[in-house]
């Protein structure tokens, strides 16, 4: 008597590759185009060839889910204070040697991916637990696009946000696919030096810089940047000079660029923290530079981490590292001191999750 072989529900058809002429095929979702014969893995382990076709090994599974406040992820500017779900997977398609969430993302047990939830269970927890938003986080959703794009779409049908928190590490095609679902980004620009991507990340800048102008030219998506300053590697008053240049000029000064501090971990652990002092300088260099919205991570600082209107100077929203201290909007986002805009998503007035996090056991949801 034989049994039945079930099959696995987190491995599924991926999207993306094609057939070499030497018999390997190439993933196409982001540029290191991992070429693999049968039985191998790709770089992020979790996208693997069976057979003759490509398959991703972690679609409905997590390392675990939580709601956060929306700040942290971080965005300033979209949905202050509400309550995110907040979920990653495994896997990463970057390898760098200063990863704070390595844990997770440069996982290879599938221990790790302990919980599980489909598209719609995890549509129908937000709702039911009063989130605005579900982020795709801890771990890059470009390389659990399958997962992560229906997510969203189940996610945008119960009318709940999707934030992909991202390296921006991603081809053209794979690009369109994963982010026309989403209403907002932080992608993690991690230095503005193509040495420092090939030596440190294993990667290439110019990619990401394509990416932040898709999202901010093209996608409409509200795009925030996130720059972990290393001390003595990508923290020079020269490259935060040419990264703030970039950014207004070819992203315009309404992107939020939030400068945060690096604490030794993973790969680096020689290295020292990021001095507060380092990060207050490069928030001084973006604003001369005419960034509107410079915001200051991983330390605190109320100053630096409250949101300031460009035409009057007035403190419009006012933070307690995560939490929400003084509010000068109107329900739609203008200052209410001289009326000028202040970029960004607002709709009604802020939320009041505060600073807390609560992880979240989604069977119930499951069940439903």
């Amino acid at each position: 008597m034989t049994t039945a072989v079930v099959p696995d529900p987190s491995v599924v058809p991926a999207r993306y590759w094609h057939g070499l002429p030497d018999g390997r095929l190439q993933c196409d979702v982001c540029p290191r185009f991992c070429r693999l014969h049968d039985g191998q893995r790709g770089l992020c382990f979790v996208r693997a060839r069976q057979g003759d076709e490509l398959v991703l090994t972690t679609y409905g599974r997590s390392s675990g889910f939580c709601i956060d406040p929306i700040e942290k992820k971080p965005l300033a500017h979209f949905l202050p204070g509400t309550p995110v779900l907040s979920f990653g997977t495994a896997g990463c398609n970057l390898t760098c040697k200063f990863c704070q969430n390595w844990d997770i993302s440069k996982s290879r047990e599938t221990d790790t991916l302990a919980a599980a939830a489909s598209p719609e269970t995890l549509a129908r927890a937000a709702k039911a637990l009063g989130c605005r938003s579900v982020a795709f986080t801890y771990n890059d959703p470009t390389v659990f696009l399958e997962y992560a794009v229906d997510t969203a779409a189940a996610c945008r049908a119960h009318g709940i946000k999707s934030v992909m928190v991202s390296a921006g590490y991603i081809t053209p095609d794979a690009r369109h696919e994963l982010y026309r679902h989403a209403d907002a980004a932080n992608i993690d620009l991690k230095s503005f030096d193509e040495d420092f991507y090939h030596r440190v990340c294993g990667g290439h800048l110019q990619d990401v810089l394509d990416t932040l102008e898709y999202l901010v030219r093209e996608r409409r998506c509200w795009t925030e940047i996130t720059t972990l300053l290393i001390p003595g590697e990508n923290d020079s008053p020269g490259e935060i000079e040419a990264l703030s240049r970039w950014v207004a000029d070819r992203l315009g000064p309404d992107v939020p660029l939030h400068f945060s501090a690096f604490h030794p971990d993973y790969k680096m652990l020689e290295n020292p923290p990021t001095p507060p002092a380092t990060l207050l300088h490069a928030r001084e260099i973006a604003v001369k530079h005419g960034l509107r919205y410079v915001y200051v991570g991983n330390v605190h600082h109320e100053k630096a981490d409250s949101t300031y209107c460009h035409a009057c100077g007035a403190c419009v929203i006012g933070r307690d590292w995560y939490e929400i201290t003084s509010w000068a909007l109107t329900d739609d986002g203008h200052c209410r001191n001289c009326g000028a805009r202040c970029a960004g998503v607002f709709d009604g007035p802020p939320g009041t999750w505060g600073r807390k996090r609560q992880p979240v056991d989604l069977r119930r949801w499951a069940r439903a």
